[in-house]
């Protein structure tokens, strides 16, 4: 009988797990008397100096989950991937501690539905992404500076995207894919402010508080004030608090429910992104995130993005 829960969570794996070879086959063609290679420094022996042994392991045991209608046992998987059952073992222990597989019952194994939930959170981000960033880029020509799109995950905001003026003047050192603290930013602080207060109390419970600069905020009580002053403005200002010398301002974007998802920022040289210029970069940037939250509600946001970065 098939296992509906692994067919879930293989589903959602499969989106993200475009690799350029099938993992499982190296296992299977790897194990002719030598386990997972020869080198275990480099990894030459099998695939170059940047093959991570271990890493390689537990992907393809998912690999081989993903592919199996039905959970498997220790037994089967030291079969079919030619493993010593402590390898084996001592792979399932972590990947089941991670929530990346579960146990099923007679001791088998199949996919876990965190790998279901990081399939969706890859593609909403993906599809955010996407939908966004013709904004962002508008907005980056008519500010003159850096826009950044950002999601929350946890205590962090997550950069998705990332657009730079054409005549930048500074480079802003923020990467995709990077994230900071959500207290320190202004992405983090335009989406916290406009949460549920319960989600607020917890992220704000959670956050472990460090000095950046001499502007940082550092305690939950300068935070939830400053939360205060994003929802009465509108928008959220970074004055130095994560780098010297960088000003920002943020302003939050919400799906049809007028739930914040994700924020939009602008960033630039204080010297140049001076405390005179944040009203008028905030009303062009409050602009184009009513403008992008419109067409969230308009397309059914839902069906694209069913929460903001891990909530």
């Amino acid at each position: 009988m098939k296992n509906p829960m692994a067919s879930t969570a293989r589903s959602s794996f499969s989106k993200v797990a475009s690799r350029p070879q099938n993992l499982l086959a190296i296992s299977r063609t790897n194990h002719s008397g030598t386990e997972w290679g020869t080198d275990r420094d480099t990894g030459e022996a099998n695939g170059g100096p940047y093959k991570l042994e271990g890493l390689d392991r537990v992907v393809a045991i998912l690999d081989l989950l993903g592919e199996s209608d039905n959970s498997l046992s220790l037994a089967e998987i030291c079969r079919q991937m030619s493993l010593r059952k402590s390898t084996a073992h001592r792979a399932l222990m972590a990947l089941e501690r991670t929530g990346l597989i579960e146990r099923a019952p007679a001791h088998r194994y199949r996919l876990g539905l965190k790998l279901y939930d990081m399939g969706n959170r890859a593609v909403e981000q993906i599809d955010l992404r996407a939908r966004v960033h013709p904004y962002l880029r508008k907005l980056a020509l008519r500010v003159g500076h850096t826009v950044h799109l950002g999601v929350l995950h946890k205590t962090r905001v997550v950069y998705i995207d990332k657009i730079e003026p054409i005549n930048r003047h500074v480079c802003i050192s923020s990467r995709t894919g990077t994230s900071n603290p959500v207290y320190s930013t202004s992405l983090g602080k335009a989406i916290l402010a406009f949460l549920h207060p319960e989600e607020i109390a917890r992220t704000v419970a959670a956050v472990s508080f460090v000095s950046y600069t001499p502007k940082t905020l550092t305690s939950p009580e300068e935070l939830l004030s400053a939360l205060a002053r994003v929802r009465r403005r509108g928008f959220s200002v970074d004055d130095e608090e994560m780098e010297l010398g960088t000003r920002c301002v943020g302003a939050p974007v919400f799906d049809e429910g007028k739930r914040a998802i994700a924020a939009v920022s602008v960033s630039g040289p204080a010297s140049r992104l001076t405390a005179h210029c944040v009203p008028v970069i905030a009303e062009h940037l409050i602009r184009c995130c009513q403008e992008i939250s419109s067409g969230f509600a308009t397309q059914d946001a839902k069906l694209l993005i069913r929460s903001s970065a891990g909530r």
